[in-house]
């Protein structure tokens, strides 16, 4: 990983150890929509903001595709875009659809035609099934999706990454976060039926990737998500492979990572247990190799010759 640092009238270099990293810029929301978290009266957000904001708010097609371009203009890697309400956002429903099918369709048209891939967040049932229409290549969430968009999803392709394990840290944590009640009673209202429409997409065969709202939770944590993915319906070899092979597949990295093949970057880790057999043996990762290289070993492997 590379950044630049500004030294008139020059550049200076600085690398480090750190992840591939695959990025999105600032998700893409409606005026008020999830994600448009400001609720100060006019002109205290520029105040408070001056130089940017964590959220695009593009409201029309016209609109979004200005984003959207703008964002590729600057080297995103992947287009989030905001479809619904969310949970951990003031004075919406999660369930309500946001951005209308022409924003999302133009939001991925744009995308797409630069080689782009588009992640959409929507837990609401309409908001879902118009992103797929609509062409994205992943939904993120997808509480309340019903066997319509189930049939849709499998039918197009589209994958579903859902976060299940957020909802027992979110109410465990609730107290001691200060969380409001009216995130609090959106979270109880979600977490079971995302976690049983889930477990209906798996059966489905619907196509799922590893992903975990990370930001919600502390990072670190986000293998915790595998015991839950088994827990509602998958089998371990198939929750590491969503996490693996499904997730490269996703972001369009296969060529590079995901599988272990020659001509691939020599990303690995390792367990001191089968985790076909246990899954959460992966909460504890005792070896880890970037590139060939390795970056942390409890377990006295013994080092190449170079």
């Amino acid at each position: 990983m590379q950044f630049r640092i500004a030294h008139a009238p020059s550049f200076v270099t600085v690398s480090f150890p750190g992840p591939r990293v695959v990025a999105s810029g600032p998700a893409i929301t409606i005026t008020g929509g999830h994600g448009d978290m400001n609720g100060f009266a006019p002109g205290v957000e520029n105040m408070m903001y001056p130089a940017e904001r964590d959220y695009a708010i593009a409201d029309g097609p016209d609109a979004v595709r200005r984003v959207v371009r703008e964002q590729i203009k600057y080297g995103v890697d992947v287009i989030k875009i905001l479809a619904t309400g969310g949970v951990l956002s003031a004075g919406d429903k999660p369930g309500a659809e946001q951005m209308t099918y022409d924003e999302m369709k133009m939001a991925v048209d744009e995308a797409h035609r630069a080689g782009r891939k588009v992640a959409a967040h929507a837990h609401g049932t309409e908001g879902i099934k118009d992103a797929v229409r609509a062409g994205v290549d992943s939904i993120e969430h997808g509480s309340l999706i019903d066997q319509e968009g189930i049939a849709m999803m499998k039918a197009r392709g589209t994958y579903l990454v859902a976060d299940i394990y957020n909802d027992d840290y979110i109410l465990g944590k609730a107290v001691e976060f200060g969380l409001p009640k009216e995130n609090l009673d959106k979270e109880k209202a979600l977490g079971q039926l995302q976690r049983e429409n889930f477990a209906k997409a798996v059966a489905a065969g619907v196509k799922i990737a590893f992903g975990t709202d990370a930001g919600v939770y502390p990072h670190g944590d986000n293998a915790r998500q595998f015991h839950y993915m088994v827990k509602f319906g998958m089998t371990p070899a198939g929750a590491i492979r969503a996490a693996t092979s499904s997730a490269a597949d996703l972001i369009d990295r296969a060529k590079d990572v995901g599988t272990v093949e020659a001509g691939k970057y020599a990303d690995l880790i390792a367990v001191t247990a089968n985790p076909l057999e246990r899954v959460e043996t992966l909460e504890h990762v005792s070896f880890v190799m970037k590139g060939g290289r390795v970056y942390k070993d409890e377990l006295g492997a013994p080092k190449a010759e170079r």
